[in-house]
């Protein structure tokens, strides 16, 4: 074999010297990728720190393909190629270099965030409300730093493309300013937090239970089992009504007894009524009053506390103060109402039967 043999005005055995190098760059990166592998995930089984696992991900997100861009530009160092095609080659490898970084510091970003996520879960439901957010910004400065310090390197004006794309932003943000609103919305909605994944929440007429917050919209899961969406610059301008913070439930209910219940027994009601809703424990009794005249029925109300917030509890309680009502007032003689009319008619009533 000819190794003198030009091409592209280099010799073969250049050529080849070149592809060598190339090839044994990738194989000892890919080779040297497997061991760090190999030893960091059996070294971070038995370990708690966070490093390793960031390292593994990291290594683990090395694109080969990348790599041998990168090493054929240094193959490419051991013979003379026109002006063009070097700075071709050096440009290339120079996108690659700073799409590799990118790549590992975003895989390092995701290892950290997703294990912050697992711990904080189990003290605060709603850091997921805040995860998507810090995660999307994290990554956006990353490759935006990335891409800035990549165009520095391949000799654009960094500085004048800044100030550009300044000016583009004013029109870009007056087109999508719907879009940006809810952007900059599900921020405020991170900060603030006046709900978080899990919370249940009435919003105008509609209610649900959180199950996410993205950029752009919140969604909620309906008690009869379909999803809504609603835009987050919406919920901002909305009246948010959130039971999951309730701490206690104020309850009020009113019931009625029949006209014919002598004033003594409505005395005897009222404190009836207290003393059946004092037996639960998890109630704070606050009132019961004999508190109007109604259409057909002399009207109680009643408010108590429940200290735990749960709605199924309440309607547990709220059940057996009602069957405990109903048993006592049987006992003592009085009779609930229910709606009635009397009809009174002046003179003697005169039936007639219609002719057949």
């Amino acid at each position: 074999m000819d190794w003198n043999l030009m091409i592209l005005g280099n010799p073969l055995g250049s050529w080849l010297t070149a592809l060598t190098v190339a090839l044994g760059i990738n194989l000892g990166v890919g080779l040297v990728k497997r061991v760090i592998v190999a030893h960091l995930a059996a070294r971070a089984e038995q370990t708690d720190t966070a490093l390793d696992d960031a390292l593994i991900a990291a290594v683990r997100r090395t694109k080969q393909g990348l790599i041998l861009l990168v090493s054929l530009y240094i193959g490419a160092r051991n013979f003379d190629l026109p002006a063009r095609v070097d700075t071709i080659l050096q440009s290339v490898a120079t996108v690659a270099i700073f799409m590799q970084i990118g790549l590992w510091g975003s895989a390092a970003l995701n290892s950290w965030a997703e294990r912050y996520h697992r711990k904080a879960m189990a003290k605060d439901p709603g850091v997921v409300t805040s995860f998507g957010a810090i995660t999307f910004v994290g990554r956006l400065v990353l490759w935006a730093v990335v891409l800035l310090v990549a165009l520095d390197n391949l000799g654009v004006n960094v500085t004048a493309l800044i100030a550009g794309l300044g000016v583009g932003g004013i029109a870009v943000a007056l087109a999508v300013q719907n879009i940006l609103g809810d952007l900059f919305a599900s921020f405020s909605i991170v900060i603030d937090k006046p709900f978080v994944v899990g919370d249940f929440i009435i919003v105008d007429s509609y209610m649900g239970t959180v199950e996410h917050v993205g950029l752009k919209t919140t969604r909620l899961r309906s008690l009869s089992g379909e999803q809504i969406v609603f835009p987050n610059s919406d919920l901002l301008k909305a009246r948010v009504r959130n039971y999951k913070r309730m701490y206690e439930r104020r309850v009020v209910f009113t019931f009625g007894v029949t006209y014919e219940t002598p004033p003594d027994r409505l005395e005897r009601v009222v404190s009836l009524v207290r003393e059946i809703v004092e037996r639960h424990d998890i109630v704070r009794f606050d009132r019961a009053h004999f508190f109007r005249f109604g259409e057909s029925s002399l009207d109680f109300e009643v408010v108590y506390w429940m200290k735990d917030p749960d709605y199924k509890r309440y309607m547990d309680v709220q059940q057996a103060i009602n069957l405990e009502i109903l048993r006592r007032l049987a006992r003592e003689g009085v009779s609930m109402a229910f709606p009635t009319r009397t009809i009174k008619v002046d003179g003697p009533v005169v039936l007639e039967r219609a002719a057949s």
